[in-house]
């Protein structure tokens, strides 16, 4: 790969630009690692039981949970960008041949372009692995037919377990259960992994096959930043949506509701199964959420900028869907979505959970 961007510098790059962790001890990094390893593993059944929903057994056994530190999480997540990417970027013609007018300028432009593009995932990554608590790597080993991985950040599971002043082990049984919940919507429903991967792929395809479209697009984020910082941006979706075209942006929404469905979905799961396993989830939750809303200016600007403001309402978002469907029909009726890509929400039935039981369902 690598014709558009560095994949090499941006994991050196996010590896050295990692802020460090909360100070810790020997002893206490070794409890708060051990514990997560612990805590994964014991989660897979009482969310199976709770979403009704079993591993498929014709797939490659799940690895156990990778608990990880920041660097490592930010490594992990460049290697799934190249996964992900590789197989839709066309690679640079050999020197002395050119695929479009321009030659060797082209040839420059594009390797000066492919390392400032590789640096500004390995920062952008780095910005993001002090925030990230854990994750289902979906792109990993998608192609070669293994599993995917599920990453626990250690440091930032201890880092907020302290700011929350929660209880500490029930803090990591809380957080397992929302990452196993979803490595279960994946190896329950096998189609599902390689249906997210080729959506984005297929959209990256999109945007990367017309340069010239984009470079154009590129001036829009400067005259959309004012109304971006302002929160204006009616979609939320950060500096991204203001690259796309209008096909491409609804492309996006639907691509969004499905992420928000698997975000609601584990946020139930975790909270209907908490009760058996985490004896404080109730307190868990509501300082959680109320951490959410609580960042400051700075933080608020920064977030619109990336759209993780986007990812927050997310997780709001698809609760209020699964909890809508459930009352309505209960978990085996839920459980329809997951049938094939027919049966995934709409944007308007994300908002709208009757519109999709009356659409699945009759």
């Amino acid at each position: 790969m690598g014709a558009f961007v560095d994949f090499d510098l941006g994991a050196r790059l996010a590896a050295r630009l990692v802020p460090p962790g909360p100070a810790a001890g020997r002893e206490e990094v070794a409890d708060v690692v051990g514990a997560l390893r612990e805590a994964a593993a014991e989660a897979a059944g009482p969310v199976s039981a709770t979403a009704r929903l079993h591993r498929d057994p014709a797939l490659a056994p799940e690895p156990p949970a990778l608990v990880v530190d920041r660097a490592s999480w930010a490594r992990a997540n460049v290697e799934a960008f190249r996964a992900l990417l590789e197989p839709v970027v066309v690679p640079l013609p050999p020197a002395g041949r050119t695929a479009r007018p321009g030659g060797r300028a082209d040839r420059a432009a594009t390797a000066v372009g492919r390392r400032t593009t590789g640096g500004e995932v390995g920062t952008l990554l780095a910005f993001l692995s002090s925030r990230v608590l854990g994750q289902f790597d979906v792109f990993s080993g998608v192609d070669s037919g293994g599993p995917g991985r599920l990453l626990l950040v250690a440091p930032n599971v201890l880092q907020t377990e302290r700011d929350l002043r929660v209880v500490p082990a029930d803090f990591r049984r809380w957080v397992c259960l929302h990452e196993e919940a979803h490595r279960l919507q994946f190896g329950a429903n096998p189609w599902l992994r390689r249906w997210v991967t080729d959506q984005a792929r297929e959209l990256s395809a999109d945007l990367l096959a017309q340069p010239r479209d984009l470079a154009e697009r590129f001036g829009g984020v400067v005259r959309g930043l004012p109304d971006l910082l302002r929160g204006e941006q009616g979609s939320g979706a950060g500096v991204a949506d203001l690259l796309q075209t209008p096909g491409q942006r609804e492309r996006v929404r639907r691509l969004v509701a499905v992420m928000s469905l698997l975000e609601g979905h584990a946020d139930v799961v975790m909270d209907d199964v908490g009760p058996q396993v985490v004896p404080t989830v109730a307190t868990i939750r509501a300082r959680f959420t109320e951490r959410r809303r609580g960042r400051g200016s700075l933080d608020q600007v920064v977030r619109r900028l990336l759209g993780l403001d986007a990812k927050t309402r997310q997780y709001a978002d698809g609760a209020r869907f699964v909890r809508g469907v459930l009352r309505e029909v209960g978990w085996d009726g839920l459980n329809v979505v997951w049938s094939g890509p027919g049966s995934l929400p709409s944007p308007e039935e994300v908002a709208d959970p009757g519109a999709w039981v009356r659409r699945v369902h009759g």
